[in-house]
């Protein structure tokens, strides 16, 4: 296939009112694809669902971290008190505090956690920033290895790109590291660099590529470095996304499932026997990223109630539930 496909109807008072288009793949434990719909070979920016493998990348060079705070390194995080406490304890770790860290300052990207956040009287701050986590990580492998940090005499150019010597640079060791693991993670090569919405790189790949990687780490052993990312998802979802987040639920309920989401309605997961998913949203839209993920677990299989939660996203009218955003069934029957 060339373009994106229907993956989902956007149905009121059943009537269809829309689609949601996308493109979805699952790997086979030996990388190859299994089932397909839409482009899946083609470069796309998985986003935050690189992070499993930007931690990898750490690891593989000093980082010196282990469950809830390795979740966190790979975490876009609700900015909750235990994500920020979390955060300053990687910092400390390394003699550091959140002064260090280079993340826009931002409300935290819940809503209902934005609303305490303002309500305490706080406004904007780079530690609430939902990839802080992955930030610290990276400031604690560079101290780790002696690599620069900071390189404030460089200002930024209008394309983002930051001073050789600034731990978000393309050309920086630490990204370099880290780009590997992706590849490596993939087996494939990144085709494309861009500046993710933290400042720091993304790595395009392909949604076969990112699918291949997730079911990597959710079969690893847990002495491999895979392993030990995949564990501390599995073990503390919620430092690697929210306490009220789908992803933390989905991880709970289905036994030996690695999961990560990105921004513009990326999601990606793992499968204790090796096979990986991945889905792609063309419109970005977050509402239709877990029905489609969903629907794709019940095809192969899986069973339970979580899954059958969320094959329904909810739409009101007049504040009761008139209809919802639900699987295509020519795509998923």
């Amino acid at each position: 296939m060339t373009e994106p496909v229907i993956v989902a109807d956007v149905v009121r008072s059943d009537f269809v009112e829309g689609h949601h288009r996308g493109s979805v793949v699952v790997t086979n434990p030996d990388g190859g694809v299994e089932w397909s719909v839409g482009v899946v070979d083609q470069p796309m920016f998985p986003r935050s669902s690189n992070k499993p493998m930007q931690a990898l990348g750490m690891l593989r060079h000093g980082l010196d971290l282990d469950g809830r705070l390795l979740a966190l390194a790979g975490a876009s995080h609700s900015g909750e008190q235990i994500h920020l406490d979390g955060v300053r304890e990687i910092l400390a770790g390394v003699g550091l505090d959140e002064s260090a860290l280079r993340t826009p300052a931002q409300y935290p990207v819940e809503d209902w956690r934005r609303d305490e956040w303002v309500a305490a009287g706080h406004g904007p701050e780079p530690i609430t920033m939902n990839c802080s986590g992955k930030h610290a990580a990276m400031i604690a492998t560079c101290v780790a290895n002696g690599w620069p940090i900071h390189d404030d005499a460089c200002a930024t150019s209008p394309d983002g790109v930051w001073g050789a010597d600034d731990y978000r640079s393309p050309k920086h060791p630490l990204q370099q590291v880290i780009r590997t693991a992706v590849e490596d993670s993939a087996g494939e090569k990144v085709s494309y660099v861009a500046v993710d919405g933290c400042g720091a790189p993304i790595l395009a790949i392909s949604l076969a590529g990112l699918a291949r990687s997730f079911g990597l780490f959710a079969a690893a052993e847990p002495a491999t470095l895979e392993g030990r990312v995949a564990d501390a998802f599995r073990a503390f979802p919620e430092y690697a996304s929210g306490t009220r987040r789908d992803e933390a639920e989905l991880i709970h309920a289905i036994p030996g499932l690695f999961g990560k989401v990105g921004a513009e309605s990326v999601y990606a997961v793992g499968l204790a026997d090796g096979r990986g998913i991945a889905v792609k949203i063309e419109d970005g839209s977050a509402r239709a990223r877990a029905v489609v993920m969903a629907a794709t677990l019940k095809m192969l299989g899986l069973d339970h109630e979580v899954l059958d939660k969320h094959l329904h996203f909810p739409l009101l009218g007049g504040g009761v539930q008139v209809g919802s955003v639900r699987p295509h069934p020519l795509i998923f029957s």
